[in-house]
């Protein structure tokens, strides 16, 4: 099934939903345990029938969701297909079913809530090091280019956040190479950098906002806020 452009996601008016890194995301907030393992059951049950399911985590007073395909089909600019993981309308069938069994439910959804965290790590030389970091990481070299046409570290089981690389010239001076880089949905993107911002940090970088902020602690330790287009914020 082919991956679904931003556009195409942002459309489907997901008001559920935030599209994160790779997967739709959703929080879903129960009073007690049982509540969420009932509506754990449910959603399973709506998978069971679309042939197709998130993965869940139940918390204490939230359930969370994830949504991706792992089989989704891109195009790179020669037209050579490749498999990765991403969001397609499977993905988006189920959250909306997954939405109208949250209603039924009685449950309120916090899509303002939901993050993820992936790591960074700039190299002029992926593919010689990237074996490395897949057996560190997971222990498994098939983590590398799991689900993506480069050489970025995913488990498959979803344990530790996915390493990918960035661009580094050989002849670069040494510096941080490693940096977190940290998901948020957009409708909290300006409030978490005013908070890095009050407590020392400061914003290095913000020539690509809203879409990535560079900020950095009082030693110069860099991450990056990262914000994808929410599915419900086009008309």
């Amino acid at each position: 099934m082919d991956m679904l452009k931003g556009d195409e996601i942002a459309n489907a008016k997901l008001t559920d939903w935030r599209k994160l890194a790779q997967g739709l995301h959703a929080r879903y907030l129960v009073d007690d345990f049982s509540t969420g393992a009932r509506f754990v059951a449910a959603v399973g049950e709506a998978g069971d029938a679309l042939g197709h399911h998130p993965s869940a985590s139940l918390g204490t007073g939230h359930v969370d969701l994830k949504l991706v395909s792992a089989d989704a089909i891109y195009r790179d600019d020669e037209g050579t297909e490749h498999v990765i993981e991403w969001v397609t309308q499977q993905d988006v069938d189920l959250a909306r079913r997954i939405t109208e069994i949250a209603a039924d439910h009685g449950l309120k959804a916090d899509p303002a809530s939901v993050s993820l965290i992936e790591l960074g790590l700039d190299t002029a030389d992926s593919a010689t090091i990237a074996p490395v970091w897949a057996a560190l990481l997971t222990g498994n070299p098939g983590a590398q280019g799991h689900g993506t046409p480069g050489d970025e570290i995913r488990d498959a089981t979803g344990r530790v956040p996915n390493l990918w690389f960035g661009d580094a010239g050989n002849g670069d001076a040494p510096g941080q190479r490693f940096h977190i880089e940290v998901y948020v949905p957009r409708e909290v993107a300006e409030q978490r950098i005013a908070a890095v911002v009050a407590a020392g940090g400061t914003v290095v970088d913000d020539s690509g906002t809203p879409s990535l902020t560079v900020v950095a602690d009082q030693d110069g330790n860099r991450g990056v806020l990262c914000v994808a287009e929410s599915p419900a914020t086009v008309d």
